[in-house]
């Protein structure tokens, strides 16, 4: 079975949720519990329940919620009541403040997204309890996830709140309904140059995004093409608006990515020249526009002087003088204006080893520390490059003390197979978040400048680039849902482990079948080293077709015929990113790392060819030589595909026929990629190197 790209009408989208629920429900399935036990525990408490607390969008969609769930998992509907014995209380700490209640309960602390769970024994009361009636939401869907694995709760209280202050979710959807790296059918915002109004389709999403605490998101592309620039005038700003009420009551703040030449391509000016008082002016009344259609807009998010897109450079002014004039119009307003990182030139020639993309985020910005308004924030990407599957993480991430930043992940995996592989990338997201800066000495780690409790900064977070589109089940590849929800858990958590978030998601998604469980998630953990294994190597990354970004292309570039990223000859391979005899990327880290990388003999295997331009007689600290663990990856990798689609087939009879049938046809298509993979890459570095594979296998043909 394949996934329908034909772009839905509202009442198709309608046809999805009544005609493929499992599909479309992804982990949000409430399915009836058939543990007893479990089920005869909650029913206690949930025949009825009261609501303390002013009825708000927000509340009601809490309430329908937990109505919603709680009728599926044990197939009774809870009735709304007075204060009683044996129910569920829903409302605010303030609400409960004259009760008891609270004298056990530590919650001094939490911030307003944060949440309580207790039992109250002497009433058989379940209290479902938040700072504000923010929390209240979260602790609904926390409650109904506990159902969902079959967890009893105990006599403790669940006391929790987000790490991360902005949690956001970036789409890179275009008006006319295609997305820029979209992998999963086309736009359900948009088609043929209107906004789609497929309300009931945006619900359900904002549903999604909300139970795994995602809270802000941006509905248009970072590269803003001429009919998206106009979102922000009276032709858009009605649909912009009746989207931001479906986001708010799941309290998901509505941002924009925005054309940062505007004035001129709308207003008319000469110029969008971030010094002139008639742009400065401009955005003012613009931003009051918009605020007065959407009271609660989250901001902008600007992309700008990178691949072609316009910016403050052609007025000779730097990225703070941009920033700063986009936030001083949002500042009133309590908008928000996030800046991306993502700069460099893409017309520069690659032929020159002392070019060096990676070292562009941080020369452009470094220098301007401090320089940027406390509204502003940069985006910053988890590595330096584009989201390769082995990069180092960026420098920039907490270089800068006196400036907000929010990390940049991609769900959707543009270098990562394009969701017709399975690709699980919450390892890959813990490793960047537990990488240690040494900004502050041992342990300044990423996910402390993430959440801004490494320099106390007012403004931080995390934003992804989403990976859903119209297809029935959002994702396309059945288990690339797990990414989007491991996302979601992990920004909210970073603490949770990749294997929890794993259980959790497959348990909800397909049930607790012991083997049903044990067999995707030795799947999800193995896949993101088996995809490594097979394309690129040791960190050299790229080698992908240009411009659509999917299978091996060894000296496949995106702009031109410059060269490589690699550098491969017939001596070895690798980029020299060191000072003494690179292009002095190493420098841009503090000095622990700076020390590691800097060293051959420190570098760790996997990104040795990210630092170091090496011969392939050169040995790891595996034992191997790099020509040898080349060939010997790209094969292994081969097999470990072959072994995932065995997986997949083992548990056929114990999944519907629906998501088995997608998966596999995805499968057979990455088994055949890796085989092409590693064929193209072995006989590629055989034919320069002239090495043998020592096991005799053939590589060439």
């Amino acid at each position: 079975m394949t996934i329908n790209t034909n772009h839905p009408t509202e009442n198709q989208a309608r046809q999805m949720r009544e005609n493929h629920p499992q599909s479309y429900n992804c982990w949000l399935q409430y399915n009836a519990i058939d543990d007893v036990s479990v089920a005869s525990f909650y029913r206690s408490f949930c025949q009825s329940f009261v609501v303390l607390c002013d009825r708000t969008p927000l509340i009601n969609s809490a309430i329908d919620e937990l109505q919603r769930g709680i009728t599926s998992l044990l197939g009774e509907t809870p009735t709304e009541t007075g204060k009683d014995d044996n129910q569920l209380v829903l409302g605010t700490l303030e609400d409960v403040a004259q009760e008891d209640i609270l004298d056990r309960i530590s919650l001094a602390n939490l911030n307003e997204e944060g949440y309580c769970i207790r039992m109250d024994e002497r009433q058989h009361q379940l209290y479902v309890l938040g700072k504000t009636e923010k929390g209240i939401l979260y602790a609904v869907f926390h409650l109904l996830r506990k159902m969902q694995l079959n967890e009893i709760l105990t006599t403790e209280e669940v006391i929790e709140q987000p790490v991360n202050q902005i949690r956001m979710m970036n789409h890179w959807d275009n008006v006319d309904g295609s997305i820029e790296r979209g992998y999963a059918g086309l736009s359900f915002f948009y088609q043929q140059n209107r906004f789609s109004r497929q309300w009931d389709r945006m619900h359900d999403y904002a549903r999604m995004l909300a139970s795994i605490g995602i809270n802000a998101v941006t509905i248009n592309n970072v590269n803003v093409h001429q009919v998206e620039s106009e979102f922000i005038t009276a032709a858009f700003l009605p649909d912009v608006a009746r989207t931001a009420d479906i986001f708010r009551a799941y309290n998901i703040k509505l941002f924009l990515s925005a054309n940062y030449s505007s004035p001129m391509q709308l207003g008319g000016l000469s110029s969008a020249d971030p010094l002139a008082d008639d742009v400065r002016e401009w955005w003012k009344e613009k931003a009051s526009e918009i605020y007065a259609a959407i009271p609660d807009f989250g901001g902008f998010v600007i992309k700008a002087d990178s691949e072609n897109r316009p910016g403050p450079f052609t007025y000779g002014r730097t990225h703070a003088d941009g920033a700063n004039m986009l936030g001083e119009a949002l500042a009133p307003h309590g908008g928000i204006l996030i800046w991306r990182c993502f700069v460099y030139n893409c017309h520069q020639d690659w032929r020159d080893k002392t070019t060096d993309r990676a070292r562009a985020a941080y020369d452009h910005f470094m220098p301007l520390d401090g320089q940027f308004n406390d509204n502003v924030i940069l985006q910053i990407k988890n590595g330096p490059m584009d989201f390769q599957v082995r990069e180092g993480v960026s420098p920039l991430l907490g270089a800068m003390k006196d400036t907000n930043q929010i990390l940049e992940f991609q769900i959707a995996q543009e270098y990562t197979g394009q969701q017709k592989h399975l690709c699980y990338l919450v390892p890959q997201w813990k490793d960047v978040l537990n990488f240690d800066t040494y900004a502050k000495g041992e342990g300044s780690f990423v996910k402390d400048v993430a959440s801004g409790s490494l320099y106390e900064r007012p403004l931080s977070g995390i934003a992804a680039v989403a990976n859903s589109g119209d297809a029935y089940n959002w994702t396309g590849h059945p288990l690339a849902q797990a990414n989007l929800y491991g996302y979601g858990r992990l920004v909210w958590n970073p603490e949770l482990s990749a294997d929890a978030i794993a259980s959790e998601w497959i348990t909800q998604t397909y049930g607790n079948h012991a083997t049903v469980l044990k067999t995707i998630k030795e799947m999800l953990l193995q896949s993101l080293q088996t995809y490594e294994n097979y394309t690129a190597p040791l960190g050299v990354g790229w080698m992908v077709n240009p411009n659509h970004h999917y299978g091996p292309n060894v000296d496949g570039y995106e702009y031109s015929a410059w060269g490589t990223y690699h550098f491969a000859d017939l001596h070895g391979i690798g980029v020299d990113r060191t000072m003494q005899t690179g292009t002095g990327y190493t420098s841009q880290y503090f000095p622990e790392n700076e020390k590691r990388y800097e060293s051959l003999e420190a570098c760790p295997d996997e990104l040795v060819l990210f630092f170091h331009h090496v011969p392939y007689t050169h040995q790891l600290h595996s034992g191997k030589s790099v020509i040898q663990h080349i060939y010997d990856t790209h094969f292994e990798g081969a097999e470990q595909a072959e072994q995932l689609r065995e997986q997949w087939k083992s548990i056929k009879e114990l999944i519907d026929e629906e998501r088995f049938n997608d998966g596999l046809t995805r499968f057979n298509l990455q088994v055949d990629s890796a085989k092409e993979w590693r064929d193209i890459i072995n006989t590629y570095f055989y034919r320069k190197s002239g090495i043998e594979d020592e096991h005799g296998r053939t590589i060439y043909s």
